[in-house]
């Protein structure tokens, strides 16, 4: 992949310019200098604004000395392209716990086990026999397959291989143990041993079935008590946040009378002690 450099170039005519500067092979197999004008030192008034205009280009350029040699693209190579244009921050299409999720499949258990086979030595039956070997649970290989099966979807979106091999591969995603689920007496149970806030920060769980994700983003405003409805628009993964995982996750939530109830005392003793707060800061 094509890194290339920016560099600064004072001219005797005309303002001075940014420039980036790379090498790619030529028909001929030998390496070519390449070169094109960013803009005007003008425009342009640091380098790190000039990096910024280098990015769809370096894109452009990697993508097409990927295609002239499109026979020997390994997974490695179509797994950083996959990473520069879509798990980059700039993209806001994925959602960042998504890209963290697969960002992590790719680094540990994709690029280590088939980074260094070309995409057309993949064989979708060792695929297969591969995820099998692996000690881990049904969902886990069913994830390492899929996030293998959209590498390749994105190679044959950029014209960088013909096929999905990996559409072959079966891999079960079923669980290996029932999931405990609360009986409406647990739940009860539960909710008459906690403390209000933590009482109601249950009852909002139990009653919307948000992601924990979506439940740590929520802001009064997104609280309408007139309706009745609580407005899911964010999330916050790792102390970052972002869009919801899924475009069905932003459809406003009914709220239940007695968590409508639980939440407009909250949001009052919120109110009370701010006021509270205020008297003695003042005082």
């Amino acid at each position: 992949m094509q890194g290339g450099s920016v560099t600064f170039e004072r001219r005797k005519r005309g303002p001075d310019v940014w420039c980036f500067r790379w090498r790619e092979a030529g028909p001929d197999g030998r390496r070519i200098h390449r070169r094109i004008v960013l803009g005007t030192a003008d425009k342009l008034r640091s380098i790190a604004s000039a990096r910024k205009t280098v990015v769809g280009l370096r894109h452009e350029i990697n993508l097409n000395n990927i295609r002239t040699r499109k026979e020997s693209i390994t997974l490695a190579d179509l797994s950083r392209h996959y990473r520069q244009l879509e798990l980059a921050d700039r993209n806001l299409r994925i959602s960042y716990s998504t890209k963290k999720a697969y960002a992590g499949y790719l680094e540990k258990w994709i690029d280590p086990r088939c980074g260094e086979y070309r995409l057309l030595d993949v064989r979708a039956v060792e695929v297969e026999s591969w995820l099998k070997s692996l000690n881990r649970a049904a969902g886990t290989r069913s994830k390492i397959r899929n996030v293998m099966s959209l590498l390749f979807n994105h190679g044959r979106r950029h014209e960088l291989c013909d096929r999905n091999p990996i559409q072959w591969v079966r891999q079960s995603a079923k669980r290996r143990a029932t999931p405990d689920i609360l009986t409406r007496d647990e739940v009860l149970g539960l909710l008459t041993n906690l403390r209000f806030r933590e009482r109601t920060l249950v009852l909002l769980a139990v009653t919307t079935g948000l992601r924990r994700s979506e439940l740590f983003a929520l802001k009064w405003k997104d609280v309408d008590f007139q309706t009745k409805q609580i407005y899911v628009t964010r999330s916050i993964v790792q102390n970052v946040v972002g869009i919801c995982k899924t475009e069905s996750s932003q459809k406003p939530v009914p709220a239940h009378d007695d968590l409508v109830e639980a939440l407009r005392e909250w949001h009052g003793q919120r109110r009370i002690n701010r006021r509270r707060a205020g008297c003695s800061q003042v005082r």
